[in-house]
């Protein structure tokens, strides 16, 4: 081979090598950002009404608000599943906001919650009217939203806590805890069932109220874009929509109950 020829070749593979660190930063960068894409019903629920009012940024933080019409001192925080949009569970949230609640939704790094778990405190910082919170979340954000609780300022703000198809991590435990907790969870959900839940109620509240959703699975918690292959449940949208408000509902009566005593 000439020198010619492998100067030649040698550039070659420079470029090569450069395009293909290029295409996997690429990819890289596409995995990491990727997020579900809220459904319809989702992004109708960011319009404000005469019962809630819909903050996109909420005194310029990185948080979605819904703010009820009548005056509160209740508030509920979401921390929302990992790589799914903030937005998709607007619906939900919109009608907690309408019986009577403060919810806020922060938008989480990459989202994905374990980045942003101390989110509450600017949340709770900037509500002083507030004098109850509940915080809570679905998948990892639930299991992010437990572990919130075990910090030293989420055992002094935080009087109640509800899972949405998840459960506390292993090295979690808020079993001595004063806080009102509610787990929901489908009965078809591959992850967070009757087994891998029930598992871990040592590391719950005694008290702790579970709510099995017969035929519920693990995305109908939300209102976003899943593949078909993702798709469990039995039991449809709607119906899953609303026990798992209704549950949540109950849970933030049952925690400002347990505060006025």
């Amino acid at each position: 081979m000439t020198k010619t020829s492998f100067l030649r070749s040698k550039t070659i593979w420079r470029w090569g090598l450069l395009l293909l660190a290029i295409l996997v930063a690429v990819l890289a960068l596409q995995w990491l950002t990727y997020e579900r894409q809220p459904l319809p019903q989702a992004l109708e629920a960011l319009q404000s009404d005469a019962q809630v009012a819909v903050s996109r940024l909420d005194r310029g933080a990185a948080w979605l608000t819904f703010t009820p019409a009548a005056q509160t001192t209740t508030g509920f925080i979401f921390y929302p599943g990992g790589r799914i949009s903030f937005l998709g569970y607007s619906d939900f949230l919109h009608a907690i906001a309408a019986e009577g609640y403060l919810v806020v939704v922060p938008q989480m790094p990459l989202n994905i919650a374990a980045f942003r778990l101390n989110a509450a405190d600017e949340i709770i910082a900037a509500h002083p009217e507030i004098t109850t919170w509940v915080i809570g979340g679905h998948s990892v954000g639930g299991t992010m939203a437990a572990q919130y609780l075990q910090t030293e300022r989420g055992a002094a703000q935080v009087a109640g806590l509800v899972i949405w198809a998840s459960y506390p991590a292993d090295n979690v435990n808020l079993s001595g805890r004063d806080v009102q907790v509610t787990v929901i969870y489908g009965s078809l959900d591959p992850n967070a069932n009757e087994e891998s839940v029930l598992a871990r109620r040592h590391l719950l509240p005694a008290d702790t109220v579970y709510a099995r959703l017969d035929g519920g699975d693990h995305h109908q918690f939300g209102s976003y874009v899943i593949q078909p292959q993702d798709r469990h449940a039995t039991l449809s949208r709607a119906a899953q929509r609303e026990q798992v408000i209704q549950a949540t509902l109950e849970l933030l009566k049952r925690t400002v109950d347990h505060a006025q005593k």
